[in-house]
């Protein structure tokens, strides 16, 4: 329990942190969370949350749509769970479609990035 308990905290973290560097280069007009670091550490803990439960369903579910597309569907993925957690915590507004994917891409270059860094420990 404690090793997920820990990477799950870990998740929480980098998905906050993805939210925080994509509103920045975003800017406040396509995702606004009102310029509270809680509404960041709260959406960034729902996003967590969606991507532990609900995200693998989703890609099980596209399976043949990944394969296709040699993996590239899982920004579209990845932008639609960014959508959900924001309809799920309404604080966070992810204004369209095009911001969530670029959003989405944001946070998976962070995630890749916090990953490999604390994978070399």
């Amino acid at each position: 329990m404690k090793n997920s308990l820990v990477r799950f905290i870990v998740r929480w973290f980098v998905c906050a942190l993805g939210l925080w560097i994509a509103a920045g280069v975003l800017g406040t007009d396509k995702i606004a969370y009102q310029d509270s670091l809680w509404v960041i550490v709260v959406a960034g803990f729902v996003l967590a949350l969606v991507n532990t439960i609900i995200k693998p369903i989703v890609v099980i579910l596209s399976l043949p749509a990944l394969l296709l597309s040699l993996g590239l569907f899982m920004i579209i993925i990845n932008a639609l769970m960014l959508l959900l957690a924001s309809k799920l915590y309404t604080p966070l507004e992810v204004t369209n479609f095009g911001a969530a994917l670029l959003a989405g891409m944001i946070i998976g270059l962070v995630n890749y990035l916090v990953t490999a860094i604390l994978e070399e420990r």
